[in-house]
């Protein structure tokens, strides 16, 4: 019998399929083996497998696709409301605050994407940037293409935890601040243009004062939402 404290037969399943996907340096998209070869890799049941696979689709580590196999996600261990928003009342106060938290931290990571970023790491952000800005431009949805963009720039600064960290402070902004999108068209693409021209010539501080521009403009539409809705509650 297993200690109290002990992890399950499925815990240390899970533990086994992570750690294969670390040794086979497997990337977002790719397909695991299936599942009789799990089975006799991992030297578990197929009862403990499924359980395991399972927990990490919970986790938002494997993703599922019926009859096709089991896949890394992309979302990189994301929940859907990483930063627990659910239960915060949404309105322009948290959309500001969220803006505020990016104001925070992009900047810097703006900068330090000028100082390490690639020629080839160059050529893939001028491609982001254009698909977004070809999204702006068509009035197609952007919010996709604006995560992308700005979790790319995040990855271009080099920092591990910050590639993980910008996905789930995008997505959060994004699922509650969407319906407001289309109040930052209009100057959004020769903003996000400014920020890829600094980082692409190596020039930190214009890469810091671009995103702080890019940010500022959001948040302050958000603060005025705040403030006219103060006035309308005191004037009530």
């Amino acid at each position: 019998m297993l200690p109290n404290n002990a992890p399950s037969r499925t815990d240390l399943a899970a533990t086994q399929l992570i750690d294969f996907i670390r040794r086979k340096n497997l990337r977002p998209g790719q397909r695991l083996p299936n599942e009789q070869e799990l089975t006799t890799l991992l030297n578990v049941s197929r009862s403990t497998l499924r359980e395991a696979v399972r927990q990490l689709v919970a986790r938002n580590i494997l993703v599922v696709r019926q009859g096709s196999g089991t896949y890394v996600s992309d979302q990189k261990g994301i929940p859907e409301d990483p930063l627990g928003l659910t239960f915060i009342e949404k309105g322009p106060k948290l959309a500001s605050d969220l803006v505020d938290l990016r104001l925070m931290i992009e900047p810097a990571i703006a900068s330090s994407a000028a100082q390490r970023i690639t020629p080839s790491q160059k050529a893939k952000l001028t491609e982001l940037c254009n698909n977004l800005i070809q999204k702006l431009d068509s009035e197609e949805s952007y919010v996709e293409a604006d995560a992308l963009f700005h979790c790319y720039i995040a990855e271009c600064s080099g920092n591990s935890v910050l590639q993980n960290l910008m996905p789930t402070i995008t997505t959060s902004v994004h699922v509650f601040i969407q319906e407001s999108a289309d109040h930052f068209r209009d100057r959004s693409s020769q903003e996000h243009r400014c920020i890829l021209e600094a980082i692409c010539r190596n020039d930190p501080l214009g890469a810091q004062y671009a995103m702080i521009n890019h940010l500022s403009v959001v948040r302050d539409y958000f603060a005025r939402q705040e403030y006219m809705l103060k006035l309308v509650w005191n004037n009530r």
